[in-house]
């Protein structure tokens, strides 16, 4: 008899001290009953058009370094400010500076005529005139033998495809990412590329590369898929000769600002669920869909969550990322000035896909919420979103935190279109759907809010050990 109740007593210690997230997260019916209401108030609500309106308008392109970027961590500050955020803070970001001042190219010779390019961030200035080597994709640039591009142009010349889910731009961006260096092992003067885009405008798409350690770097740019298509057609007739100019390069380093608004939980405000978009954009366009959509859509979020009658137990953070453009720089520097709290992140979520219709959802839940991640579907299911159990992933700003251990939550947004519009002169507001916006900030009110106002733990067990 004695043996059975040590039995017991040890088994109750263990339950005891078991901690709270095993148990089975829920969200009350309380809860998802109000999350209907805020669901169709959402739909309604024109706060997300507003502010895309004014970030595009008042502060325009956004060139992580540049003056417009101070003027956008003002915007951002006093947008929170006008919301009615109950927090706003900032913190800073450093990161080194890269300036695009100019960019010309053309063909020269006998088939002399102007070609459509941008720089790749990244890229040194200067001024090429070579043969062009057409590669078909990054495969047949890598199999080129060593030296064989000496004193020559690469022009790698893949096209992406559109997709719903942006599959192609694993391809796309591989190549702006590595096809600069491999050029410059192959012996190469200079860089050339297909633009990694969907579209068939005459406009080219910009972004981010990064040249080896020890590798002198070349100019590199994109260029417009008509003008790709143009310079193809005339190395298929015999030898062409490109000349590139660019100017543009790194210069010094420039500290930015991640900047924070938060809605303050009634009764757990430490624990919090973050959601937001990237500040910064490329210099071409306005950068509407890539990505002041994403800020838009989570600040209107936040702010109608907080104008509820009745606030979510947990915090709704709303961060607008820093230089993300470059390499994830705000996400990373949030994650790493967190990492001590990082157990107190609920679920992380971000928009950076543009504004297209949110159409799947998930979490990276574990198994004790997975229940309470099905009922956040559901009461996304009204808006046209089905529940995905078996897809999804960390947005990039998110990522870094997820690696120190917070789950993810994932709201898919349709991009058949994104990668028309992504990085080029493009992307302006004119292209965002205000009904098709109203409809991500009802999904990104409704998921935030349950999320903040379940009845259990989304984390795997990173919050026992936070202080």
């Amino acid at each position: 008899m004695r043996t059975a109740l040590l039995a017991v007593a040890l088994s109750a210690a263990l339950l005891a001290a078991a901690p709270a997230y095993a148990a089975e997260t829920r969200i009350p019916e309380r809860s998802l009953q109000q999350a209907a209401q805020l669901r169709e108030r959402a739909l309604a609500d024109d706060t997300g058009w507003k502010i895309v309106e004014s970030l595009t308008t008042e502060v325009g392109p956004r060139l992580a370094g540049s003056e417009a970027d101070a003027r956008a961590v003002a915007w951002a500050q006093a947008k929170f400010r006008e919301l009615g955020f109950d927090k706003v803070w900032t913190e800073p970001v450093t990161f080194p500076k890269w300036e695009r001042r100019g960019e010309q190219a053309a063909v020269v010779g006998a088939h002399a005529q102007p070609l459509a390019i941008t720089a790749l961030g990244g890229s040194p200035g200067g001024t090429v005139e070579a043969p062009v080597v057409r590669f078909a994709d990054l495969a047949a640039l890598e199999a080129a033998p060593e030296g064989s591009l000496a004193g020559r142009i690469a022009f790698v010349d893949f096209q992406m495809q559109a997709a719903r889910d942006g599959r192609g731009y694993r391809e796309g961006g591989a190549i702006r990412a590595k096809g600069p260096s491999l050029a410059v092992r192959k012996g190469a003067a200079g860089f050339l590329m297909r633009s990694a885009g969907t579209d068939n405008h005459r406009v080219p798409h910009t972004g981010i590369t990064r040249f080896d350690e020890g590798l002198v770097p070349v100019p590199s740019a994109a260029l417009s898929i008509p003008d790709a298509d143009q310079l193809a057609r005339l190395a298929a007739r015999g030898p062409v000769t490109v000349k590139l100019a660019l100017d543009c390069g790194w210069d010094g380093q420039y500290t930015s600002h991640n900047v924070i608004g938060e809605v303050t939980g009634r009764s757990l405000p430490k624990e919090v669920v973050v959601i937001g978009g990237h500040l910064d954009s490329w210099d071409l366009g306005t950068g509407a869909v890539d990505d002041a959509a994403g800020v838009g859509i989570t600040m209107a979020a936040a702010r109608l969550v907080a104008q509820l009658p009745r606030r979510p137990a947990r915090s709704i953070r709303v961060i607008a990322w820093a230089n993300e453009e470059q390499g994830l720089l705000g996400g990373k520097a949030y994650a790493e000035a967190h990492a001590a709290d990082a157990g107190r992140h609920q679920l992380a979520a971000e928009s950076d896909f543009g504004a297209g219709r949110i159409y799947a959802f998930n979490t990276g839940a574990p198994e004790h919420a997975r229940a309470a991640t099905e009922q956040i579907a559901q009461a996304l299911a009204p808006l046209g979103i089905e529940y995905a159990p078996d897809k999804g992933s960390a947005g990039p700003d998110v990522g870094p935190l997820v690696a120190k251990g917070v789950t993810w939550a994932w709201l898919a947004q349709d991009g058949s279109d994104y990668f028309h519009l992504h990085h080029t002169a493009d992307d302006t507001l004119d292209k965002i759907d205000p009904a098709a916006l109203a409809q991500n900030v009802a999904a990104y009110a409704v998921f935030a809010y349950l999320a903040a106002d379940a009845e259990g733990d989304f984390g795997s067990g990173a919050k026992a050990a936070a202080p």
